[in-house]
């Protein structure tokens, strides 16, 4: 049991907010501002590639687009295996714009994902809600993670999308 299970208490998280480039390294931090993960985005990948590494160096998650999908897709693995993926849904007239396949129960994006103002909910529970007002630091926002829930998976599906660019 994690931790926040245990204290029945949220865990929070800032991200820089920006339209990452590949190649562009940036941290996440604590609600303390104490670093937790580097995400490195990957220059000489052939497709989008970024990989959260502990702050010791080692991969944690990598997170990638397949080289050949007709929708945006992202591939979460941890441990070289698969564990989420995330997907922009073919039709948005009245259903979320995105879905997350995970190996621990499917996952629905519901909000703004420009705008950084978005809930990833499991059977209609939130799972995580990230958002600009979470902290008042400039160019950041936040990604609150329910207790129980597993931070790396969830703040992998935040830099996914994070990673999908509006009219492409």
């Amino acid at each position: 049991m994690s931790a926040d299970a245990a204290t029945g208490r949220a865990r929070r998280f800032l991200i820089r907010e920006r339209f990452f480039d590949l190649g562009e390294d940036y941290s996440i931090q604590d609600e303390e501002g104490r670093p937790v993960y580097v995400v490195d985005g990957r220059v000489l990948a052939l497709r989008k590639t970024f990989l959260l590494r502990d702050l010791s160096g080692r991969v944690c998650a990598r997170i990638r687009a397949p080289l050949v999908s007709l929708r945006e897709t992202m591939v979460i693995e941890r441990e070289g295996l698969p564990r989420a993926t995330v997907r922009r849904a073919l039709f948005t007239l009245l259903r979320p714009r995105y879905h997350v396949e995970s190996s621990d129960g499917d996952l629905e994006v519901i909000g703004d994902i420009i705008g950084r103002e978005y809930t990833i909910q499991r059977r209609g529970m939130e799972a995580a809600r990230v958002s600009r007002r979470l902290f008042s630091i400039r160019e950041t926002y936040g990604v609150e993670v329910a207790p129980g829930e597993d931070p790396l998976i969830l703040l992998s599906i935040a830099v996914a999308l994070q990673a999908f660019r509006p009219g492409e």
